[in-house]
């Protein structure tokens, strides 16, 4: 794990979606995932604190929403921006997103320079 490199936890219960944003991620970013938001709050109450979390909306146990309040719960983490990633493409959504402020609400399936150029402007942001 390169320490230089910002931080990104990805959290996503789909297999595939982790492996295909770690892919379109790994070398730029040191990318922590996890698979539910239960055990994304795990590892975030060990005192990891990301440059920016991704994370899914649906989700088993805890949606993407749930688990968008407990974090942004945590006064360590109040300042870190969340970008949902969801295969949901709705207005409501956006809106909502919008609405609690999410910093970005990225559709699914993602191209890869659309995902990195997403995350490039929330961290840019995130800087100043």
């Amino acid at each position: 794990m390169d320490d230089d490199l910002k931080k990104i936890l990805l959290v996503d219960d789909s297999e595939v979606h982790l492996v295909i944003a770690e892919n379109i991620l790994k070398g730029k970013y040191n990318i922590i995932t996890a698979k539910s938001g239960k055990e994304a709050l795990i590892l975030l109450s060990k005192g990891l604190v990301p440059n920016l979390i991704l994370l899914d909306i649906l989700m088993p146990e805890m949606d993407g929403w749930e688990a968008y309040n407990k974090i942004k719960g945590i006064s360590l983490l109040r300042n870190v921006p969340i970008a949902f990633l969801t295969s949901l493409d709705g207005v409501r959504e956006k809106l909502y997103a919008s609405r609690i402020g999410a910093a970005d609400l990225i559709s699914k399936p993602y191209e890869s320079v659309d995902l990195l150029n997403r995350i490039n402007t929330i961290l840019s942001r995130q800087a100043e």
